[in-house]
C-alpha cells in the first residue's frame, strides 16, 4: 500500500509540474497558482520517497531513474517554451515564471535522478 501511495503522490507532482507547464502555453485552461507551485515538488520527492523505501530489490533504482528522465523531460519542455518565448515565435497566456521554475526544480530533481548508479549486488 506504501508503494502504491507512493506511486501516486509521485505521478501527481509530475503532473502538477505538466500543469505548471501546460497552462502558460494555453494547452490547458486553469490558473497556475500557488498550489501547484508547493505540490510540485512536494508530491514529486515525497512520493518519490514513499515509493522507493517500500519498492524491492531494484525497484527503487528503476523508480529513481524513470522518475529523473521524466522530470528532465519536464524541464527540458520548459526550455523549450523560454526559447521560443524569448525568440518571440509565441505568447505564453501567462508570465513565464513558471517555465523558469520548473526548468530549475526539473534539472535538480532530474539531474540527481539520472546520475544515480545502480547498486552491485
Amino acid at each position: 500500500m506504501f508503494l502504491a501511495a507512493g506511486i501516486v503522490l509521485l505521478l501527481l507532482g509530475l503532473f502538477t509540474g505538466a500543469l505548471l507547464l501546460l497552462i502558460p502555453l494555453g494547452m490547458v485552461s486553469g490558473q497556475a497558482n500557488l498550489a501547484l507551485w508547493v505540490l510540485f515538488p512536494l508530491f514529486a520527492i515525497g512520493g518519490y520517497l514513499m515509493a522507493a523505501s517500500a519498492a524491492k530489490d531494484g525497484g527503487a533504482a528503476t523508480l529513481t531513474r524513470a522518475s529523473g528522465a521524466v522530470m528532465m523531460v519536464l524541464a527540458l519542455a520548459a526550455a523549450i517554451a523560454l526559447v521560443l518565448d524569448a525568440a518571440s515565435m509565441f505568447e505564453p497566456s501567462g508570465s513565464t515564471l513558471s517555465f523558469w521554475y520548473v526548468l530549475v526544480i526539473g534539472i535538480v530533481l532530474g539531474g540527481t535522478g539520472l546520475a544515480s548508479r545502480r547498486t552491485a549486488t
